[in-house]
């Protein structure tokens, strides 16, 4: 299984990258300005967090519209990198009601796919001060938090995950546990 980690400036996808050689997956992060034919024999992608303000400065976010486009595998977008995406499909961001920095109570609501198995609350880390206000067509909240409505998110249609949170930090409950189950979801794709 190859996972490219599609790096959008944020201080952890390093730690992203590390979780999933922890997971013995091949791995490597890539820039976002790769262009799509050389990370189109991936098995997923990972589009990590970075632009501090993902409407503002979309450049920032290099290919990652390009990505989402023509690639059909799983995806699991990280903050920045959940904005991009449901802004992309046609969602809204703006600013935070409550910008969160730090511990955040986290409620599933949907444990298929990315929570599967796990608890109906747990602690995880967050740092953001914009946040998805709507919902792009054919997606749904999967996790909320008390400020956010939209902590985590699906699309019903294909293979598409985003957190607002960080599952890749350690303060992150159960964060391995979230990448590991975004890994069945691709090994699941591998093999239709």
């Amino acid at each position: 299984m190859k996972v490219y980690v599609i790096d959008n400036g944020s201080q952890w996808t390093h730690r992203e990258w590390r979780v999933l050689r922890y997971l013995k997956v091949d791995t490597e992060v890539v820039p976002n300005t790769t262009p799509y034919r050389e990370i189109a024999g991936a098995d997923g992608l990972i589009l990590s967090g970075g632009a501090p303000n993902v409407s503002a400065e979309k450049s920032a976010m290099g290919n990652n519209g390009e990505y989402l486009d023509k690639f059909n595998g799983p995806i699991l977008g990280v903050c920045a990198g959940m904005q991009f995406m449901c802004e992309h499909f046609g969602g809204k961001l703006g600013p935070g009601t409550v910008p969160e920095f730090g511990a955040v109570d986290l409620k599933v609501t949907n444990h298929s796919d990315i929570f599967k198995d796990l608890p109906d609350r747990m602690t995880v880390w967050a740092s953001h001060n914009d946040e998805v206000k709507a919902l792009p067509k054919g997606f749904e909240a999967i996790a909320c938090s008390e400020s956010c409505p939209y902590e985590a998110v699906h699309c019903l249609d294909r293979p598409l995950f985003g957190v607002q949170f960080h599952p890749e930090v350690e303060n992150s409950e159960y964060g391995t546990e979230v990448f590991q189950n975004f890994l069945n979801v691709v090994k699941k794709y591998m093999l239709r």
